[in-house]
């Protein structure tokens, strides 16, 4: 499969099998689409190749020209780099088969918040139940599930959330602290995020954050009217004006590392370019504004009308990245972080998160499901930290989940990247998880081709810059 768009002035081809992507001339990037049938039939014959597209009526170009395009779409083609076959679908029988192991816990510490987020899939940190906190004893059976659980993986994820996790804070340092203590004992390494709204934010969670967290999520929406809107105190009134500065700090204390500033753009505010470059301006380097995932009833909810405006924005955000980064101004964007020269494993490409199978979440009395957006929905209750996972229907459900398992993905240019996408999303939207979410497909697809086209010319000014130094030195 070949996906081929224009971005930026520039001609991209994206070989999807081989993940081998390419910045053509213009008569390279047209002759592309006449030789990929023909290949495809079994043609092999550069010679006859040749001859049936210079045949072909209506092309623009001199034979001579034709001819040299095709022969470097051939060479592409040789060295595997053009027209690949997927060679992932047989791996997926594999796949189901592997041994399961569980290496991330999200740790839903609070089921109560100081916020009242117009948006929360969680209603208030409620999540479809009661208020609770996490005690340390439900905590550390968790940490001793994950330890148990995770095979010869030495490297284990926990996040503290919630609801807000710092309602809880004393339970997430005693958990920390007890964590620390298995590492040796069990040759395993804890990697700890803290996700929080910045509200209880002061100097000694931020020093104990900056020592034991490997990452801190920071929830905030972008410019002050859009934030507040959204992520208002439960008497109306906005946290704009409260977290910005704390946030400010835990990012120069992080040395602009380490962290990000989380926030979602809604129907409200389709121009949410506007609210990335707006947290860039506060001095933010680790950016992630998102797409809110909601039902068409909702009157904030993404429309398939505001998807030509949302389009428009990316490429809007995507120039202007590129004109910062130029300027010696760069700053990240969560959704265009690409790797295209190792990228995530075959694993990785095929299922996304892990939910379900390598990553569960843990609600305050003990509860596992697969992520923290089906908890409360007991359908997706798996087990409890006391006896595991007991459910092995629901885990088998997951581990089945990939790209070859759901119709839309299949002839989609993106399926590599966004591993089939949210089972949640599909699950709320399609009541299955192996559906995947319009929209949000939609907009994946969008944020990929940025993000190559980010990737493309950021390695190009590279080149040109390394000319010149030779240049200046002859």
């Amino acid at each position: 499969m070949v996906h081929q768009y224009k971005s930026n002035g520039l001609n991209i081809v994206m070989d999807v099998a081989s993940g081998s992507i390419h910045v053509v001339d213009d008569i390279v990037y047209d002759m592309i689409p006449l030789v990929e049938p023909l290949v495809e039939e079994g043609i092999k014959d550069p010679e006859t190749i040749k001859a049936a597209v210079v045949h072909l009526a209506g092309i623009p170009y001199p034979e001579e020209e034709i001819l040299e395009a095709v022969d470097e779409v051939l060479e592409l083609e040789k060295n595997g780099q053009l027209f690949a076959k997927d060679i992932y679908e047989n791996y997926v029988f594999d796949f189901k088969k592997r041994q399961t192991v569980v290496k991330a816990l999200c740790l839903h510490i609070a089921h109560d918040c100081n916020l009242a987020c117009k948006y929360c899939f969680a209603e208030e940190g409620e999540y479809h139940g009661r208020r609770a906190l996490m005690s340390f004893e439900v905590g550390k059976k968790a940490l001793d599930f994950l330890v148990a659980n995770s095979g010869n993986r030495v490297n284990l994820e926990v996040d503290f959330f919630g609801g807000e996790p710092t309602l809880n804070f004393d339970v997430v340092k005693r958990l920390v602290e007890y964590g620390r203590s298995l590492e040796k004992e069990h040759n395993k390494r804890f990697r700890f995020t803290l996700t929080t709204n910045g509200v209880l934010l002061n100097d000694e969670i931020l020093e104990f954050a900056n020592r034991e967290m490997g990452n801190i999520v920071l929830s905030i929406d972008g410019r002050k009217e859009v934030n507040d809107r959204m992520r208002p105190f439960r008497g109306g009134q906005g946290s704009y004006d409260l977290i910005v500065p704390k946030f400010q700090k835990v990012a120069e204390s992080r040395n602009q590392t380490n962290y990000y500033v989380r926030g979602t753009f809604t129907h409200f505010n389709t121009d949410f370019s506007e609210d990335v470059l707006h947290l860039a301006d506060l001095g933010f380097k680790q950016i992630s504004v998102e797409p809110v995932v909601a039902q068409p009833t909702d009157d904030y909810a993404i429309t398939q009308e505001d998807l030509p405006k949302i389009r428009e924005e990316y490429d809007k955000l995507a120039a202007e990245m590129i004109k910062r980064r130029r300027e010696g101004r760069p700053f990240n964007f969560f959704h265009f972080m690409i790797d295209l020269q190792g990228g995530p494993c075959v694993a990785k490409r095929l299922s996304g998160c892990g939910a379900g199978t390598e990553y569960l979440a843990v609600t305050p009395w003990g509860d596992l499901y697969p992520c923290h957006q089906f908890v409360g929905n007991e359908d997706f209750l798996m087990g409890n930290v006391e006896e595991g996972v007991i459910r092995n229907d629901i885990r088998n459900q997951f581990k089945g989940c990939n790209v070859y398992a759901k119709e839309k993905c299949w002839k989609c240019f993106a399926k590599f990247y966004c591993s089939g996408g949210c089972a949640a999303n599909s699950y709320n939207f399609h009541g299955r998880i192996d559906d995947a979410y319009d929209i949000g497909c939609e907009l994946e697809r969008k944020r990929v081709e940025c993000a190559i086209m980010l990737k493309a010319m950021e390695m190009m000014d590279a080149q040109e810059q390394d000319s010149e130094g030779q240049d200046s030195k002859e």
